[in-house]
């Protein structure tokens, strides 16, 4: 089985020192489960394709107040490489500005 190359941005790198241990977790749940199946995390709260771009994904990492939220987005299908453009809250996220083909 083929990995997938999962790179974190430097806006998510810090962010990332900003939330919450338990949020981080997750998120590290979450690179782990992109790394080893793939950008289609279907089974997390929320998870959708962005509707502006074909190749950005997004899901919530906890729901409430304030909502966390994972966005990434596929470079390069073929090699496999995804990179991670945000984590953060839903409120501090701008998709359509992230999520730029």
């Amino acid at each position: 089985m083929s990995l997938w190359d999962v790179r974190v941005s430097a806006e998510a790198r810090k962010n990332r020192r900003k939330v919450p241990q338990g949020i981080d977790e997750l998120f590290q749940l979450l690179l782990k489960e992109i790394e080893l199946a793939g950008p289609v995390r279907s089974a997390w709260p929320n998870y959708s394709k962005i509707s502006s771009s074909k190749n950005c994904h997004h899901c919530h990492l906890q729901k409430g107040k304030p909502t966390y939220v994972t966005v990434w987005k596929v470079i390069n299908k073929k090699e496999k490489i995804i990179k991670v453009l945000y984590v953060g809250t839903h409120e501090g996220v701008d998709y359509d500005r992230i999520c730029r083909d």
